[in-house]
């Protein structure tokens, strides 16, 4: 036996028991004769003393430890001297008064401190992540992200749900993201691909009338990474029969509300029950499919007040069927041109032309434009506005999206510079009626803008032949302070609804059969109405921790560049081994 209790469990009332403890140690003190060394596990910290006087052995053992080291202990629980409690510890009133010392392991100087807060190089943490990993900060966020899950199984169990484990090795059917290929040994020429989401699976669930299923599933996508993306990553999956939106948002909306009660209760919860805006009003008011609705700076309508204005950079766009966006951002008067440079530059990002302004200081309006307009539009933006002295008011003339995305993005930056966005408030939102389709510019064609088997608003079918990018979705977007969360839809069920939006897409009979057979026949044997959802766990779980990106919350996460540093992945394989999947490698110089 190596314990017999942890590093977080003695106190007083183990006043002396004779235990057994193990773990590593976290650090050593030499006080003239008493040596004093901080045990760590898991739960937390134990102190040690040995003193010749009691046990030699022991003194001259431990004399030797290390940090890092790793030991195992025997001794008496006894009481701390007076005045040296640690009320940080749920054992800072006791140490152990050691009489046995064995060092199961030693260990070499770690590349970093494990116990500092000091930040260290990123790589160096990912290639050393097992030594990472006993940070306190790391500990944290992995117990809470088994907490969440755990708490996610419980309550979906409640609700009567089945949880179904799906294959990681399916059949490519090319759609959205880049798949992970897997090449196929024992049959020649063909591949496997690891799954974007269980997405075909879960509905064939629901043909097979298991009518309530959810997944803790692995995801997988060879797509360029961001701060709050992973090649693969980890998400909550739901599916349900015989169901309208309704049903899927208020049953995930209550799952929410107690597990963010459970995790993060010291988050104040802005708005109960969770606010249901469309797309359009979002982008509308917003400038974003997934707005924080933390603080308010709401985008206004200057369409008509420049329809025909002189200023022929708003008259033309309009002309053209594009929109004119302006933004009151009260305090903004204050900021140096170099500020007002750096927004024209953020929205030229997101694809707008530039960046209009007018500044209210000190009674006169100042803005480069001024000249190009008259009193009545002047007096018109003032009114709308709402500008007040001291106030800025920005404009971007574009087509639609284009004009709301970057206007949203000055929004944030805005409420950054006032601090606005407080972290310790939990803005919750429901976005619904997404575009069914998208126009894919690099491609010059209609794609799907969540995947083809999402289900259309019925007041919407007439438009799928003449006029689709009009066509919304019955789909649904979950956000929180600003951040995509969850997302889902109500699925087609009906095969004529289905054959409408594959010609919409340009797929023919013949490569929907190929692509998604096994769909369109199992939906001819009777499918129910059914629809889910898919919460991205990495990100919500990053959120409730206060971290920056999703590598702090997951145990053994890939760098910016998909790579895996602590293994040295993806590597070259030997040649009789690539040979062997019957792939031929293409590249000259491989390292």
């Amino acid at each position: 036996m190596y314990r017999t209790h942890l590093c977080n469990e003695l106190n007083k009332k183990h006043l002396g028991k004779e235990v057994e403890l193990s773990g590593w140690v976290k650090s050593r003190r030499d006080h003239g004769g008493l040596i004093f060394v901080d045990l760590r596990d898991r739960y937390g910290l134990t102190q040690i003393v040995t003193d010749p006087t009691h046990n030699k052995q022991a003194h001259q053992i431990m004399d030797t430890v290390r940090p890092e080291y790793v030991v195992h202990i025997k001794g008496k629980v006894r009481a701390r001297p007076e005045g040296q409690n640690n009320l940080r510890l749920k054992t800072g009133e006791i140490e152990v008064i050691c009489h046995e010392v064995e060092i199961l392991n030693e260990a070499k100087t770690p590349p970093f401190e494990i116990d500092s807060e000091v930040e260290v190089n990123e790589e160096l943490r990912l290639k050393y992540r097992y030594l990472d990993l006993r940070r306190d900060r790391m500990k944290r966020n992995i117990e809470a992200r088994h907490k969440t899950i755990k708490f996610v199984r419980d309550f979906m169990d409640k609700q009567g749900f089945l949880e179904i484990e799906t294959p990681m090795l399916i059949k490519g059917t090319p759609e959205g993201s880049r798949e992970y290929i897997v090449p196929s040994r024992m049959h020649t020429g063909k591949f496997y691909v690891l799954p974007q989401s269980p997405q075909q699976l879960k509905q064939l669930c629901m043909v097979a009338g298991l009518d309530k299923y959810f997944q803790i599933a692995r995801c997988f996508r060879d797509e360029d990474l961001r701060g709050d993306r992973q090649p693969e990553f980890t998400q909550l999956d739901i599916e349900m029969s015989f169901v309208d939106e309704k049903d899927v948002m208020d049953l995930n909306e209550e799952m929410m509300i107690a597990l963010c009660g459970e995790m993060v209760p010291g988050k104040k919860m802005l708005q109960k029950p969770f606010p249901r805006i469309t797309w359009h009003d979002a982008m509308n008011c917003y400038g974003s499919d997934k707005p924080d609705m933390r603080f308010g700076l709401e985008i206004k309508d200057a369409t008509e007040i420049f329809k025909a204005s002189g200023f022929k950079a708003f008259s033309e766009t309009i002309k053209k069927g594009g929109v004119v966006k302006m933004l009151h951002v009260p305090g903004a008067a204050k900021f140096p041109r170099s500020k007002f440079d750096s927004l024209e530059e953020l929205v030229k990002v997101y694809g707008a032309k530039g960046l209009a302004y007018m500044i209210a200081d000190k009674g006169e309006l100042k803005s480069p434009i001024l000249k190009f307009l008259n009193e009545k539009e002047i007096a018109a933006v003032k009114k709308e506005s709402g500008l007040q002295d001291g106030d800025s008011v920005f404009f971007v003339a574009d087509e639609f999206v284009t004009a709301c995305t970057s206007l949203g993005h000055v929004r944030l930056a805005c409420g950054d510079e006032f601090k606005l966005r407080d972290p310790n408030v939990f803005a919750f939102l429901w976005v619904t009626d997404f575009p069914m389709f998208e126009w894919n510019k690099e491609e010059n064609c209609i794609t799907a803008a969540h995947h083809p088997f999402c289900s259309v608003k019925i007041e919407d079918v007439h438009l799928l032949e003449k006029e689709p990018m009009k066509v919304r979705a019955k789909a649904y977007d979950l956000v929180l302070n600003g951040v995509e969360v969850g997302g889902g839809s109500i699925r087609i069920h009906k095969s004529e609804i289905q054959s409408k939006i594959f010609d919409v897409l340009g797929i023919t009979q013949e490569d929907a059969k190929h692509r998604f057979g096994h769909m369109l026949e199992a939906f001819t044997y009777g499918a129910p109405p059914h629809g889910g959802i898919a919460w991205g766990l990495d990100r919500l779980i990053m959120i409730f921790c206060d971290e920056p990106n999703i590598r702090e919350v997951i145990v053994f996460p890939k760098d910016q560049k998909a790579r895996d540093l602590m293994l040295d992945a993806p590597s070259t394989l030997p040649e009789k081994q690539v040979a062997e999947m019957h792939v031929k490698l293409n590249v000259k110089n491989i390292s």
